[in-house]
């Protein structure tokens, strides 16, 4: 009888702390859509020509806001200067689809998007609606592109995937000390050990 009470406790407190920890990443996700603003290319197809196409642009409408993005000190500023500049940002798009020979139309729009949970270099995003400035690429049906475009860890070297130090002390200034620690990936994984340390040491 010990055993079976011992094993509802154990279920019962398992379901507390998994209330807990998805309460903690809810927050911590409503406390990041509020800072944050994402860039999110959407290819036309799975295709591997339009997946490269999708990257094309990407590159192009990188460069253009680079500049244009290079003196927003916050994200209401960023998100102003990218809502002036669509028209130019979907013409960006249309160039280079048309020196790739394609005739796809384009859609550049910001607006709160859905997301699932994401991993961009040493950082680990939750899954929830993020503001996002997002170009979509004729039937926008093929796997998407996505960064953070504020605080800046988009365009701050020739390399999207690596993340400098300068973007890292960008991030981490837009941030509570908190919420920068939660979404690095290694703080992910310390976090679920932690909730699993508490549970095991229920029954000690």
């Amino acid at each position: 009888m010990n055993k079976i009470y011992r094993m509802a406790a154990c279920i019962m407190a398992g379901v507390v702390l998994a209330g807990a920890y998805q309460y903690r990443t809810q927050k911590l996700q409503e406390g990041l859509a509020e800072r944050i603003l994402r860039f999110h290319v959407i290819a036309n197809s799975n295709t591997k020509e339009d997946q490269a196409l999708k990257l094309k642009v990407r590159d192009e409408i990188g460069a253009f806001l680079k500049e244009k993005l290079s003196d927003a000190k916050n994200l209401a500023e960023c998100e102003e200067t990218v809502n002036a500049n669509l028209e130019e940002i979907e013409l960006c798009a249309d160039a280079v689809i048309a020196k790739e020979g394609y005739d796809y139309t384009v859609n550049a729009m910001v607006h709160t998007t859905d997301f699932p949970k994401k991993t961009y270099g040493s950082y680990t995003f939750p899954k929830g609606e993020y503001r996002a400035l997002n170009v979509v690429i004729g039937d926008g049906s093929g796997e998407n592109w996505w960064c953070v475009m504020y605080p800046n860890l988009c365009f701050s070297g020739s390399v999207y995937e690596v993340i400098d130090e300068n973007a890292k002390e960008e991030l981490r200034s837009a941030l509570s000390e908190e919420e920068y620690a939660e979404i690095m990936a290694e703080g992910n994984i310390k976090v679920k050990f932690k909730y699993l340390d508490a549970l095991l040491n229920l029954f000690q």
